[in-house]
């Protein structure tokens, strides 16, 4: 009887360990398991804001980049415009200079000569601004007289500040030699020679 309780006691004995080690494996596995998903899910979201941090950091980059150089291009533009501007008031400065001095008159004879020649010039007139017209009339008119152009007509117009116009075919058409018209011509016509001045420059 002894001997059978011993034998009870050692197949009990032999029976939990065995259970005990079978639930400690099975611990084992289901913890290397787990521990493995929370190191792939670690690497995972690590390697997701890695991603990310490179993508924003990619985007932050280019959208720096973008905005250097649409101010540079905005700089360049202001540059330009700043010039033709300054072009523009230095041409101005010419042109009512020569407007303003003694050769004014000769100016206007010149050209008033220059258009007699032509076929389509007959009834010529000369229109200046009241306060040039009062300054030049008598200097003019005896000049056209010397030079037989008696026929060409002088007259007032306070629609520009200098310079002048002549009127052909009974002041049907306009040939516009005022200073705000000249300076706009010579503008438009430097302004290209500028810009590629400008950009062999850059």
């Amino acid at each position: 009887m002894e001997i059978q309780l011993q034998e009870l006691i050692e197949q009990i004995k032999k029976d939990g360990v065995e259970a005990a080690e079978t639930q400690a494996e099975a611990i084992l596995v289901s913890a290397k398991a787990e521990a493995e998903k929370i190191i792939a899910d670690a690497k995972a979201q690590a390697e997701k804001m890695i991603a990310d941090a490179k993508s924003e950091n990619e985007r932050t980059v280019k959208s720096g980049e973008d905005a250097l150089r649409q101010a540079g291009r905005n700089l360049l533009i202001s540059f330009r415009e700043s010039v033709t501007r300054e072009l523009k008031a230095v041409v101005g400065e010419n042109v009512n200079a020569v407007y303003s001095s003694d050769d004014f008159a000769k100016l206007i004879f010149n050209a008033v000569e220059s258009w007699a020649g032509k076929p389509e010039a007959d009834d010529i007139s000369v229109v200046l601004n009241s306060s040039d017209l009062q300054k030049l009339e008598e200097t003019l008119l005896a000049e056209l007289k010397t030079k037989m152009l008696g026929g060409v007509t002088l007259k007032a117009n306070d629609n520009f500040d200098g310079g002048f116009r002549i009127a052909v075919s009974n002041g049907s058409v306009y040939y516009d030699y005022s200073a705000e018209a000249v300076t706009d011509m010579l503008s438009n016509y430097l302004s290209p020679r500028v810009t590629a001045l400008l950009k062999e420059a850059e």
